[in-house]
């Protein structure tokens, strides 16, 4: 049986913003755009999301990005009545068979961010550095990876 593991984000009310960024840097399509307000009543009045009103209107409660070469990004943004706190404690790496291409998606994710280690040669991949973009999401970018063994 196959498994995947895909990474879902939070966010604070700019989940459409964020996916509308990625998808152009990442060269990625949306797949999924759903608002609280698409949900269906049933799972509205059952979501557990809180203990205030189900969720509504134009926050986005699920979305879904699909990348090139058939990984995925979920995410959405926080219900009401839940607090966002960021994305803490993990970074999202991406690996890609030239140069040319990782610093191409390095550019494009750090523009209104900030670089935290610039791309540079590492004993793993001709080029490897670090970012966190202007949603505060944290990116390892590779390009060329070094074969060993």
């Amino acid at each position: 049986m196959p498994n995947t593991l895909t990474p879902y984000l939070s966010f604070d009310g700019n989940t459409r913003d964020a996916f509308a960024f990625y998808g152009k840097a990442l060269g990625a399509k949306i797949e999924t755009m759903m608002s609280y307000s698409e949900m269906p009543r049933s799972a509205a009045g059952d979501s557990g999301c809180s203990d205030g009103p189900p969720p509504s209107g134009d926050s986005i409660m699920h979305a879904c990005l699909a990348l090139p070469g058939g990984a995925k990004l979920f995410a959405g943004d926080m219900p009401p009545g839940m607090p966002y706190e960021g994305v803490k404690g993990v970074m999202l790496a991406l690996e890609y068979d030239t140069i040319a291409q990782a610093h191409s998606v390095f550019d494009a994710l750090s523009q209104g961010g900030q670089v935290t280690m610039p791309l540079a040669p590492a004993f793993w991949a001709k080029t490897f550095g670090m970012l966190t973009d202007r949603f505060g999401v944290s990116w390892a970018v590779n390009g060329e990876p070094i074969k060993f063994g």
